[in-house]
């Protein structure tokens, strides 16, 4: 899976506007933040097991949050999820990642897969 496909998808939706492109984009920022932050606060202020489980749960799954929106931010720039979309059938792979994002609720998956794809994109020669 590539995470920064799942992002650029996410955000064209069924049409690409400008109003789900921003709603996607405070909804991975926020994802980070608050689950992140939630998580830490169970972490520190709860004693149960369960609840700091909780915690460090919701921290790795708003761990996973982090490479979305990075890549959204990237992608919010004018040109850049046009291009990265160019020549895709966007109803077919939104169909496919609709399914693969079910993967955000493992914890650090989808960072793992956004690191393992950087260091390839990163190996790969440029012509």
């Amino acid at each position: 899976m590539d995470v920064r496909r799942l992002a650029a998808i996410d955000m064209w939706g069924t049409r690409g506007t400008r109003r789900r492109r921003r709603v996607i984009l405070a909804e991975f920022t926020l994802g980070v933040i608050v689950a992140i932050g939630f998580g830490a606060w169970l972490l520190t202020a709860t004693s149960g097991a369960g609840d700091r489980l909780f915690g460090a749960w919701l921290i790795g799954s708003g761990l996973n949050y982090a490479p979305l929106a990075g890549y959204a931010i990237r992608l919010s720039r004018p040109g850049a999820l046009d291009g990265e979309l160019a020549g895709v059938d966007t109803d077919r792979e939104l169909r496919r990642y609709s399914v693969l994002q079910l993967w955000i609720v493992v914890p650090l998956a989808l960072l793992v897969l956004a690191v393992r794809d950087e260091v390839k994109r990163r190996r790969l020669p440029t012509a």
